[in-house]
């Protein structure tokens, strides 16, 4: 009778461990173990100043993507060379050659403490790109003449500190590092390529 009572001790116990376990919500970032996971999105036109083979050059672009729980974002972003930077001539006689360069990828972002009215946000940009010389800045029409085109790898990590505007409007500043690897371009290297890069950025959506 003893060993009897002690093993239905036992049981109820246990039957209570796990009645307490199943009331009690799991914790996960997306969740915030409040079984709800805010949805919003944004998209962010940016201005990049950087260094291209060895001289100032202009980026113009920006990533949007969708947020969870305010903190996660998970998007594409996209840039382009926009300022016309003159290609070293092989021969004095050669034709004035500028250089065009673009690049894309896969952009997640962690923001630290989106309500407050100042705060921070790390992100990277992972993808490819591509670098060329044509006698002047066109873009990619049917008309322009892209000469010696190569592929490349990038990847670019980048820090932003913003201010909130409104609920639905922020602005940020902040800096990157872009690596370059895989071009064959002749004239410039992945060096001269890749560099350091200040920006600004202005944020439109739902955070």
């Amino acid at each position: 009778m003893k060993t009897t009572k002690i093993v239905l001790v036992l049981i109820t116990m246990l039957a209570a461990q796990l009645s307490f376990a199943q009331d009690s919500k799991i914790e996960s970032l997306a969740g915030g173990g409040k079984g709800k996971i805010r949805v919003g999105g944004f998209g962010a036109p940016t201005i990049k100043f950087t260094t291209f083979d060895d001289q100032l050059g202009i980026l113009m672009g920006g990533y949007a993507g969708v947020m969870l729980n305010s903190k996660l974002m998970l998007g594409a972003g996209a840039y382009a060379l926009v300022n016309n930077i003159e290609a070293a001539r092989t021969n004095a006689a050669d034709p004035t050659l500028y250089w065009n360069m673009w690049y894309t990828g896969f952009v997640p972002e962690y923001t630290f403490k989106s309500n407050k009215l100042f705060h921070a946000a790390v992100s990277a940009l992972i993808g490819g790109g591509g670098v060329m010389k044509n006698e002047r800045y066109k873009g990619f029409d049917e008309d322009s003449d892209n000469l010696d085109y190569s592929g490349f790898f990038v990847a670019e990590p980048q820090v932003n500190f913003e201010m909130n505007i409104t609920s639905y409007l922020r602005v940020a500043i902040g800096g990157s590092y872009r690596f370059v690897s895989g071009s064959s371009t002749q004239g410039i290297t992945d060096d001269k390529l890749s560099g350091p890069a200040a920006h600004f950025t202005i944020k439109a959506g739902r955070f």
